[in-house]
């Protein structure tokens, strides 16, 4: 489980390697070791109708799970690129108010098989359910196929051991 300080650093490197989360409105991140939520404000969010622009909110779903996996794969202590591959999108409200985005990991099977595979293939995915809440309202869901990419010991980044350079 991360302590409330590690995740307050992993969001603040976070927000210096993706500058766009700087103008997002974003809250402390809630992480537990199998949960994540980003809560981010309305008012930087909005569209020309008052609710949230849609591509904030995949922006925020996206990071989302990109995040989670990221924080997986440290724990972990393994070195990735980390992509997402393919989402799927789904609308199902407008947002009117400050909103959060929540992604749990998947049940432990395929989080080890995950795992797994990217050890011995060096290549893996993980598929992953995010949902846009405004309070209890479920007003969007996304379902993102991220893949993991192993580096070589060789192939190091200057930001921070273990992170991800892509989202």
């Amino acid at each position: 489980m991360a302590g409330t300080a590690d995740i307050a650093d992993f969001q603040r490197w976070l927000l210096g390697q993706i500058p766009l989360l700087n103008h997002m409105g974003l809250g402390p991140f809630d992480y537990d070791g199998q949960c994540l939520a980003i809560p981010a404000a309305l008012g930087p969010n909005v569209n020309d109708k008052g609710t949230g622009f849609g591509g904030s909110q995949a922006t925020l779903a996206t990071i989302c799970g990109w995040s989670l996996v990221t924080l997986l794969l440290r724990k972990q202590g393994l070195d990735c690129d980390l992509v997402i591959a393919d989402s799927h999108l789904e609308y199902l409200s407008p947002v009117d108010a400050d909103f959060v985005a929540r992604c749990r990991l998947p049940d432990q099977p395929r989080v080890d098989s995950f795992l797994e595979r990217l050890r011995t293939r060096r290549k893996s995915r993980l598929e992953l359910n995010v949902e846009l809440r405004q309070g209890e309202r479920v007003a969007m869901r996304m379902r993102g196929r991220y893949v993991a990419l192993l580096r070589d010991v060789a192939d190091t980044t200057p930001s921070e051991p273990g992170a991800s350079r892509h989202s």
